[in-house]
């Protein structure tokens, strides 16, 4: 994998095993994504009234290609924070209602159903998913514990944040649909990680973002939303795509009234092909393989400095490229945090989740074994200093 680096700008005086948070744009896709920028202020009039419109379609089109879905069924968003917002803002829910999610969901997202709930009177409970999780069908039935005749909407990350550990969302999705209650797949870090089937997955909404393991700009994701219900969704923001004259006339009152929200700058969009193009041509089903080789290796390395075990099953195929490794209770996690990117430049998160402490390790086509070994190093040299004495 080290010959990918040199299309990546990363500072090469970081070991960045970070890729999870924000992800990072190879140069080549950033560089179509500055020559649409520079198209649109060489004309900006004709590019809004002439050339966006069909190219966001195309972009749709190779999207919905790459998730194995309908292009209008998707529609571009920001982030997958802002799809969260977009559905839960839609909802009409009643005092009693309860939206159920697992306690592996993303804080922001938390917050969004925590918010509409407070103001609708619904309720937002966390049915908890033991780490390490068993196998798919216990942690289904162990989940579904949590469904009661109120259950309104299951909201469940595909790949979770903290944990990023993947849930059987297809067999949940299934039978929610069959006991009548809706879902919401939370996709952040699923497109570009795995493969991604919409239409084998079906879902009612699905949200991912395509800036993460997809390669493209910051600010490009995807609402996704079942034929059957996308007329409960409502835009955020009223603009000229809204109501019978709109300009856009696309025949979709989904699309022309959520894609258009005014003047931006929609040029991260329009470069999603490129980032899809990119694992294409540096054949990523293999990269994906090497770089879970890698993440298991690093993971026994870990356990094996730590003496804790390992937070998944021996399988390992419950985690992809990003996975965490159990930390001892008793450490300090800011200052290790810190020392270990002063002194040995490793840029990587620490977490506190449901009371205990990991490492989250994200390994992508620019890492290498070396860079494993400088973390390795680091926590070496750094765990006896900052594990404080019970």
């Amino acid at each position: 994998m080290d010959n990918l680096k040199q299309h990546f700008m990363l500072d090469p005086d970081v070991i960045y095993l970070n890729h999870g948070s924000f992800g990072a744009t190879p140069r080549p896709v950033f560089e179509i994504y500055q020559e649409w920028q520079q198209r649109l202020e060489r004309q900006p009039v004709y590019f809004f009234q002439n050339i966006l419109m069909g190219d966001l379609e195309k972009a749709r089109l190779k999207l919905a290609e790459f998730i194995h879905t309908k292009a209008e069924d998707v529609v571009f968003v920001p982030n997958a924070t802002y799809g969260v917002n977009l559905v839960a803002r839609s909802l009409k829910l009643d005092t009693g209602d309860e939206i159920l999610a697992s306690n592996h969901e993303y804080g922001a997202c938390d917050n969004a159903w925590e918010f509409i709930c407070q103001k609708s009177g619904a309720t937002y409970l966390h049915q908890p998913i033991q780490v390490p999780a068993g196998p798919p069908d216990q942690i289904i039935e162990g989940f579904w514990q949590g469904v009661s005749t109120r259950t309104r909407l299951i909201f469940l990350s595909h790949i979770t944040s903290p944990t990023a550990l993947q849930l059987p969302v297809e067999a949940i999705c299934q039978r929610a649909r069959q006991a009548g209650i809706l879902t919401f797949i939370d996709g952040a870090h699923a497109p570009g990680q795995i493969p991604v089937n919409l239409d084998e997955l079906n879902p009612d909404f699905y949200v991912g973002n395509c800036h993460k393991w997809m390669f493209a700009p910051k600010g490009t994701a995807f609402l996704y939303t079942h034929a059957e219900v996308q007329h409960m969704v409502e835009p955020l923001v009223i603009s000229w795509g809204w109501g019978k004259n709109s300009p856009f006339k696309s025949g979709s009152v989904y699309l022309d009234s959520l894609q258009w929200a005014g003047t931006n700058d929609y040029s991260a969009y329009l470069t999603i092909p490129a980032a899809i193009q990119f694992q294409t041509d540096h054949h990523w089903e293999v990269v994906r393989h090497d770089c879970h080789n890698l993440l298991q290796e690093t993971l026994i390395r870990i356990s094996d400095l730590t003496s804790l075990p390992s937070a998944y099953r021996q399988d390992a195929e419950n985690y992809h490229q990003m996975a965490i490794a159990p930390l001892p209770d008793n450490l300090d996690l800011q200052s290790i945090k810190q020392r270990l990117y002063d002194k040995f430049r490793v840029e990587i998160p620490f977490i506190t989740w449901n009371d205990r402490n990991f490492i989250r390790i994200s390994i992508q086509g620019y890492n290498s074994g070396a860079d494993v070994d400088i973390l390795i190093d680091g926590l070496q040299a750094l765990l006896p200093q900052l594990v404080q004495p019970t």
